[in-house]
């Protein structure tokens, strides 16, 4: 169990470092695009609908065995800042990694007609960026990327895995998406007539074959856990499906259960319980290797769910009662699902309100592993071990959130902003046309009610340390397509 573990790592973490032995293993299970309704264990309040219409076991079987933490956030609305937030333990707002990357010196941002986005960092990382994978690997763990990657932009290190600390790359490369998730495909949307930066590479051996590209990642990551655990080293696993980023497409071993619902749904459902069966294969290796006792495991999605465009029903609801979706400065576009399972940490089937974002893991697994968290000040993720635990944690913390881009998709939220929570308050700042909105989110889940007009003092100290919080990270503001000058920051003055 690892709570001795710990104990014995913040006496001694130089004894422990010598050869990595008796580190516990550590697995990121991270979905793309999976928003805070689309599993059946309910991180509100109450159970909902959605919480039924999803058939994720293995993943209640975790929040048996551990934690739901029920504000949890992405780093971002959208996929890229998230994931090299993590890997970084920095806001995208501190990285200037604001935005989804894909190829080479090119800005990904839609045109916005009031603003354009700042200079920013639109190649992703590069190898001279210190990453969780690269500390891990130095302490003496075997260090696994399996899945998405799109870490850094095609044409550039960053856009392999092993160029960023990880020792093995299964299947990413610089595209955020896959071309298709049929095996009959190749994984590759030649066949439907775009081109090949979204072809899947490294997984030939399984093309022209009736498989679904979760069940083929699974497999993969399963080999190497058996890798690393005849080897006797501990690991890192950072595993991402490609799932259940579009195109949305059914894995027909499961389309059945799901008769009656729209068909583009009934799609997505089955795209959500392959995820869930890839995660009870990893936790069938980990127990069939008797080594699950010794593994930490956080399962989290990148951003909000997907909801202006590409699912059934009508657009910008499939989060309810969360507002809006991807891409959206709302909570429908921030707000994941997090679930934790620490043998010797995490108390079976416990829950936590406590505010967390992405970039907690990179401080979280560095202290699970028994390692300092560097000796940097613009390390913005904090340590959860105490919060995995069942421990108190700052309800006024702040988290921030930047994105100086449009999304291109017309909907609530969907705009180039900057936004603070502290507490139970939520302050958002459109770059377009400075609006200012202000939510209590302990009373207004949904923000339904914009109490900017009516707690103007509350909204100033808002707006004073949302600002603050922006010049602390060197944030780069939009800027505005009139002037030339970047907006200013949302001071009263």
């Amino acid at each position: 169990m690892l709570r001795p573990l710990l104990l014995a790592v913040a006496l001694a973490p130089s004894a422990l470092a010598e050869d990595g032995g008796g580190r516990p293993n550590l697995v990121l299970f991270l979905v793309d695009d999976l928003g805070w309704q689309d599993v059946s264990v309910p991180h509100h309040a109450e159970r909902t609908a959605a919480n039924d219409r999803f058939r994720t076991p293995h993943l209640e079987r975790l929040a048996a065995e551990g934690v739901t933490l029920t504000r949890a956030y992405a780093s971002s609305p959208v996929c890229t800042p998230t994931r090299t937030a993590i890997l970084t333990g920095k806001s995208p707002a501190r990285t200037g990694i604001t935005y989804w990357i894909l190829h080479e010196g090119r800005d990904t941002s839609a045109r916005h007609e009031r603003v354009r986005p700042p200079a920013w960092r639109l190649n992703g990382l590069g190898e001279g960026d210190d990453t969780l994978p690269r500390r891990l690997r130095e302490a003496g763990y075997r260090t696994i990327h399996v899945g998405k990657a799109h870490f850094g932009a095609r044409g550039t290190p960053g856009a392999d895995p092993t160029r960023l600390g990880f020792d093995v790359n299964v299947a990413g490369h610089a595209a955020g998406a896959p071309g298709s998730y049929l095996g009959t495909d190749r994984f590759s949307a030649k066949p439907r007539g775009r081109g090949d930066v979204w072809d899947v590479p490294g997984l030939e051996e399984a093309h022209g074959e009736d498989v679904f590209l979760t069940e083929v990642l699974a497999a993969r990551a399963v080999a190497a856990i058996e890798d690393a655990a005849a080897d006797g080293r501990p690991f890192y696993l950072s595993f991402a499906p490609y799932a259940v980023h579009t195109p949305i497409m059914a894995n027909r071993r499961y389309l059945e259960r799901y008769e009656g619902l729209d068909p583009r749904e009934a799609a997505y459902a089955t795209m959500v319980e392959s995820v869930d069966a890839a995660l009870g294969a990893l936790l069938d290796a980990l127990e069939r290797l008797e080594v699950l006792d010794e593994t930490a495991i956080v399962f989290t999605s990148d951003n909000g769910g997907l909801a202006a465009h590409g699912r059934g029903g009508a657009p910008h609801t499939q989060n309810s009662p969360l507002r809006s979706g991807k891409g959206s400065a709302y909570e429908g576009g921030i707000r994941v699902p997090f679930v934790a399972r620490v043998p010797g940490v995490t108390r079976p089937g416990t829950r936590s309100d406590a505010p967390v974002v992405s970039h907690d893991l990179f401080p979280t697994f560095l202290a699970l592993a028994g390692l300092d968290l560097p000796d940097d000040p613009e390390i913005d993720g904090r340590d959860l071990t105490g919060v995995l635990a069942g421990g108190a944690f700052d309800d006024e913390r702040e988290i921030l959130w930047h994105m100086p881009h449009f999304w291109g998709v017309e909907g609530p939220g969907i705009q180039p902003f900057s936004a603070l929570r502290r507490g139970d308050r939520k302050i958002v700042h459109f770059h377009g046309d400075g609006r200012l909105e202000l939510y209590d989110l302990g009373r207004d889940l949904g923000e339904r009610h914009d109490l900017a007009a009516t707690e103007p003092e509350r909204t100033r100290e808002m707006a004073e340390a949302l600002s603050a919080a922006l010049e602390r990270a060197g944030a780069a503001m939009s800027i505005d397509r009139e002037t030339g000058a970047p907006v200013p920051l949302p001071r009263f003055d």
